[in-house]
């Protein structure tokens, strides 16, 4: 601990007799100073030992003493040393009323003492006391690495706890606790959970102090709380919080930031082994999607516990955020240029898509395969696991949040489009693969956030219809029918319509129109010459059909 008055008081050498303050000795001394000033006070910092001689005060002036030591006090000097038998032979009882009214402690300094050696006195208490703390945070950080080997991030976070006599939590990307240690330290960690999140917006490495005795917003908690994130890239990954009951001493310190450290080491991988583990995740996706599970299994070994053998559920997403990034960064790498930059964020949408499902793999203990796929990203994860429940409610509340006028083909940079399979195993991903890929393309027609495969029958095939390129298709179809009934010839469009909607019944569609059958049967001829195509063929049948729906007001 560092020096206090006490401490110095009880020095063999010094010599120092209480005159005033005896109840107030326990505070730390920070420093040692001399000033025979008239007015010191512009030059504290707050903490010192002022040691004086009374060379140009009137010590014998009671009121000249009081507003003295009240300046003094207020400044936050911790104590006043007076040399006597230099400039007076006792210590001024002016001096002594002024301090004992105010409550600073007042020390006499006999005439063999120099001040020099009070000052040594001092600077030797408070090197030892610094030598103390490196030495106990040499300690600590031998104590956490070798915990965090032997037990990972949860014995790194009951070390810690046992060192800064609090408790410890550690959090994942979204903000929800991983661990806690003590346990009982879980209900607290988790009112955090928001501080966590703000904590996370701002560019690594960052911290902030919530809490405390003063703590107003959550006065149940008067835990004094340091969080900090853990990364290195710009958006931190994770976040260490420390509670306390005061604040953090230098030992404490060092081993606060010795387990940042080596969380930092544990919860990231360095980049090179994070961009191989890349390579070995497409390298299996690639051989599930060639019909290959065995030589799969055979490459990811336990990478992935259980998940290549288990049913699970293929996942694409995307956005147009991400296609333009891959488009813009094609485009320089074809021009010789630099890639551009894209932050610590290169997915946008996706890489929060990312973060959700692995956080909730991560807490559930489940394995999932990530890969980004160009401007895409593939997720093989657990069938009926909490990684897709998290990535559909994750979907569910985008499609929530987005405005009702607005659709995904309306330009939504941001948007992000995605498509689950059904539950499948290793022999059929690539079934699976194309499974998503279909119910992809059925969100991005439909305007959805998520579509699941098994929902891609549900409802009706028009809204699949309602898009440019079927629409232009449609009306190059019709448009020479259209040219010949606005010309006043003939119905021949409403007569398409009426004979395919009776599936080629001649009087039964003659009669919805109001025309003989054999006005019907001349205007389907006329069609037939129209079009240069026979509607004995299903296909023209069809899509002529397909031409009225598309382009059938709304």
């Amino acid at each position: 601990m560092p020096p206090t008055l006490a401490s110095l008081v009880h020095h063999s050498a010094l010599k120092l007799t209480v005159r005033a303050g005896e109840d107030r000795l326990d505070v730390p001394v920070r420093w040692a100073h001399v000033s025979e000033l008239a007015d010191p006070v512009p030059y504290m910092e707050g903490g010192e030992l002022l040691l004086i001689t009374a060379l140009k005060l009137d010590a014998g002036d009671p009121e000249a003493m009081q507003r003295y030591v009240k300046r003094l006090a207020g400044a936050g000097v911790v104590g006043l040393g007076f040399a006597v038998g230099v400039n007076y032979d006792d210590v001024p009882e002016a001096l002594v009323a002024a301090a004992r009214q105010e409550g600073l402690p007042l020390l006499e300094v006999p005439r063999r003492t120099p001040f020099l050696a009070i000052s040594k006195a001092v600077s030797a208490a408070i090197a030892a006391d610094q030598y103390r703390a490196v030495t106990a945070g040499f300690a600590a950080q031998r104590e956490l690495t070798r915990r965090t080997l032997a037990d990972g991030p949860e014995g790194l976070l009951a070390a810690l706890a046992a060192q800064v006599d609090g408790w410890a939590a550690l959090y994942d990307a979204s903000g929800a606790v991983v661990a806690t240690a003590p346990e009982w330290a879980g209900r607290r960690a988790a009112r955090l959970t928001a501080d966590v999140q703000r904590l996370r917006e701002r560019p690594a490495p960052a911290s902030s102090v919530v809490g405390g005795a003063g703590n107003t917003e959550h006065p149940e908690n008067a835990d004094r709380v340091e969080l900090h994130s853990l990364g290195t890239s710009r958006r931190p990954r994770s976040a260490l919080a420390v509670g306390t009951a005061a604040a953090l001493g230098t030992a404490e310190r060092y081993a606060v930031h010795s387990a940042i450290a080596l969380l930092t080491l544990t919860t990231e991988r360095s980049r090179s082994l994070h961009e191989a583990g890349l390579r070995i995740d497409a390298a299996v996706l690639r051989m599930l999607l060639a019909g290959e599970p065995d030589h799969a299994r055979t490459v990811a070994g336990d990478l992935y516990g259980g998940l290549l053998d288990a049913p699970f559920r293929m996942i694409v997403a995307e956005s147009p955020a991400a296609r333009n990034r891959a488009a813009a960064a094609a485009a320089q790498t074809a021009a010789g240029d630099a890639a551009p930059e894209t932050g610590g964020d290169p997915l946008g949408t996706l890489g929060a898509l990312v973060e959700v499902v692995e956080s909730a793999a991560a807490r559930a203990g489940e394995a999932v395969l990530v890969v980004p796929d160009g401007e895409r990203l593939v997720v093989l994860a657990t069938d009926g696991g909490a990684a897709v429940a998290a990535c559909v409610e994750h979907a569910s509340a985008l499609e929530a949040a987005r405005p009702a006028s607005e659709s995904l083909a309306g330009g939504d940079e941001e948007s992000l489009v995605v498509g689950l399979s059904a539950p499948s195993g290793p022999i059929a991903a690539s079934a699976a693969y194309k499974q998503a890929q279909q119910a992809l393309s059925v969100a991005r027609r439909r305007g959805r956030v998520c579509v699941e495969h098994e929902h891609v029958a549900a409802g009706s095939v028009l809204p699949l219809l309602a898009d440019d390129a079927v629409r232009a298709f449609a009306d190059g179809l019709l448009r020479a029918l259209r040219d010949h009934d606005a010309t006043g010839r003939g119905d021949l469009v409403a007569s398409v319509r009426a004979w395919l909607s009776r599936h080629g019944q001649w009087d039964a569609a003659a009669a919805d129109l109001g025309v003989h059958r054999h006005t019907l049967r001349y205007r389907m001829r006329r069609v037939e010459e129209i079009l240069g195509r026979s509607l004995d063929d299903p296909d023209v049948r069809m899509e002529l059909w397909l031409a009225l729906k598309a382009t059938a007001p709304d």
